[in-house]
């Protein structure tokens, strides 16, 4: 049996991820992690994950798809996380930026999270630890987006 791509399957949610980083291992842990059986616990959602290697690519990639959630390596190739969160931001749905990296400390935390970013995930990832962010900021993203819908009132006679 041939299987469905995640936009057609009937009752789920598809959720696009973009994992943007040089280093291409960052990319093929996170898609096992995504994988995982038990992340189907945290989530009624399909996910997807595209990657890019760069700030460019990445920006190219936000610009055609929605995209509530990005992570994205401290460190790309003469730009940074900060560069992305500055492209994030000034699309009409900015998603959500989850910075990575080896180095990840209370510093790298409290800068991240006073510029914008969601949050900080350290490398190697913790397989819980990045479901955890993931499905909070994808549900935190979901919330702002029902928040902000205009509402219907009816009028009773």
């Amino acid at each position: 049996m041939r299987k469905q791509p995640a936009k057609e399957i009937a009752g789920n949610r598809c959720v696009n991820l973009l994992s943007v980083s040089p280093v291409a291992d960052d990319h093929i842990a996170l898609e096992h992690i995504l994988a995982r059986p038990g992340w189907a616990n945290y989530s009624d959602s399909r996910w997807t994950l595209s990657w890019s290697a760069t700030l460019g690519s990445a920006t190219a990639a936000l610009s055609q798809d929605r995209v509530p959630i990005v992570i994205c390596e401290r460190d790309l190739d003469g730009n940074s996380w900060i560069d992305l969160l500055a492209e994030a931001t000034a699309l009409p749905e900015p998603p959500y930026v989850i910075v990575t990296s080896r180095l990840a400390d209370e510093h790298l935390w409290a800068e991240a999270l006073n510029l914008g970013a969601y949050d900080v995930l350290a490398k190697p990832f913790d397989p819980e630890e990045v479901i955890r962010v993931v499905s909070l900021a994808w549900l935190h993203w979901r919330e702002q987006k029902m928040d902000a819908a205009p509402k219907v009132m009816r009028c009773v006679a």
